[in-house]
This record gives structure tokens, sequence and C-alpha cells, in this order.
């Protein structure tokens, strides 16, 4: 299937590993030039260089180190890449964390960093980006969110409520952009990520991993398995395409049935 992506300008975020860099092997693959920009320089050019080796193209993958919760590093981001490139197509805000925890055991702080990193990054991209994809008429903007911001979980706690907060912005900032610029989230639930290791050790540090992730999954999915980034990336790619030109404040999970709602 030609998803009509060939010559189109993506922006990835949260691009280094995990999810954010299968969508930009996958948009390269279709053909799209993309910039992705993540915190860790070393770990983003290293992403960068095997992206533009498989697609034997290094001039196809710009690596932009960035901290989205910064918001004059943000500015820069869309400065480098409209001089870059000249244009963007495509925005897809995945920089982001689990932050798992209760109520009880969340500090001010670890408020304000799952705000600033979920939502306000979010919020700042996009702001920067809408005038680079207005000009193209045919923009595109996918938010990775989570399906614990559409049923909440007390152990994911500032996760649930940050990630409701970004699908309702999703959701608001389609209706705001229609039809120049379709907007849609893609809410995940459990994917094989290197974030996963962290949670474990925060979650249940004595217990094996096998274990756990097993738990995890029989837990919440009905798939009873994690998922795969590759898995997230063939939606996100479809959505930024031709063939997704009528489709624009969805909520589209990619979580193995883990959600019971309608």
């Amino acid at each position: 299937m030609d998803l009509g992506l060939a010559n189109k300008i993506a922006l990835i975020t949260g691009a280094s590993k995990g999810i954010g860099r299968a969508i930009a092997r996958e948009l390269v693959r279709e053909g799209a030039s993309v910039a992705i920009c993540a915190r860790n320089a070393t770990a983003l050019h290293e992403a960068a260089a095997e992206i533009a080796a498989e697609a034997h193209d290094a001039g196809r993958v710009l690596a932009i180190p960035t901290d989205v919760t910064n918001a004059n590093d943000v500015k820069s981001l869309m400065q480098r890449v409209g001089q870059h490139f000249g244009r963007l197509d495509i925005l897809v805000n995945n920089a982001g964390r689990a932050t798992p925890g209760r109520f009880g055991d969340l500090t001010d702080a670890d408020w304000a960093a799952d705000i600033q990193v979920k939502l306000f990054s979010q919020i700042r991209c996009c702001r920067a980006a809408i005038p680079l994809l207005k000009a193209g008429g045919d923009g595109r903007i996918v938010n990775i969110n989570a399906v614990f911001g559409k049923e909440p979980d007390p152990t994911f706690f500032a996760t649930s409520t940050n990630r409701a907060a970004c699908i309702a912005f999703s959701k608001a900032l389609a209706a705001e952009l229609a039809p120049t610029v379709l907007v849609n989230s893609v809410n995940i639930g459990f994917v094989e990520t290197p974030q996963w290791e962290a949670i474990h050790q925060k979650s249940a540090p004595g217990m094996a991993a096998e274990s756990f992730y097993g738990a995890m999954a029989r837990r919440y999915t009905l798939m009873s398995r994690f998922g795969r980034a590759e898995e997230v990336s063939s939606v996100v790619a479809f959505l930024c395409s031709a063939r997704a030109g009528y489709i624009t404040g969805a909520s589209i999970d990619v979580s193995g049935g883990m959600g019971h709602y309608l």
C-alpha cells in the first residue's frame, strides 16, 4: 500500500529510542525525510546514523538534540527544521515517560516534571510547528498519549491525569486547525521500550523482570503481552498519510485491548 509519504518532511520528538525511533524508521521507509530530537545527544546521533544507513541517504535524517520542556530549545528546533528542509508536513509528539506512583507518593516536583514533559511539550511543539504545517496546506499532527488518559489507574496517577489533558488538547486542537492540519491522538498501552526497565525497578524491584512484565500484561491487556514499537509506528504512519485524509480529532488506542470503555 502506497501511503503517499514520499518526500514528506516529518519531525518526531523523543526519537532516540523506543517508539519514537520506530516511528522515524517507519516514515523514512515510506519515503519521508525526518528530523528527530531527544535530550541525549549521543543516543540521538546513534539513532540517526542507524536510520540513515538503512535509508542509504544521510541527507534524509537530521538529528537535533533538544529538551522539549525548554521553550527556547523548542523554538530553536523548529527554526532549524525550517532552515534545513524548507518546510514541515508532519509533527509527531512522542516525548514523554510513564511515571508510576500513587497520589500520596508524588511530590510537587514529580507533578511539575510530568506535566512539563507530557502536556507542555505538546503545547510548545505544536505552537512552534503550526505556521510551518499550515503553509503546506496538508499538515498532520499525531500526539502519542496513553490509555491511562481514558481509563485512569491510581498506580499511574500522574500519567492518568496528564495524559487525559493531552487527549483533550488533541481534540480541541483538531477542531481549531481543521481542515488545514489534521490532529489525532494515538494512545498506547504497554509497549516494549527501555523506560519499562526503570518502571520495573521502581514498582517491583524484588520481582524478576519476566514475571513483572507477564503479570502486568495479564492484568491489563486482552492479548496478555506487551506491544512492539513497530505495532505503534505503523498506525502513526497511516495517520500521517494521504490514506487518512478524513481522520481528525480521533483518539485511537494501540494497546492490545487495554481499556474497558466503549
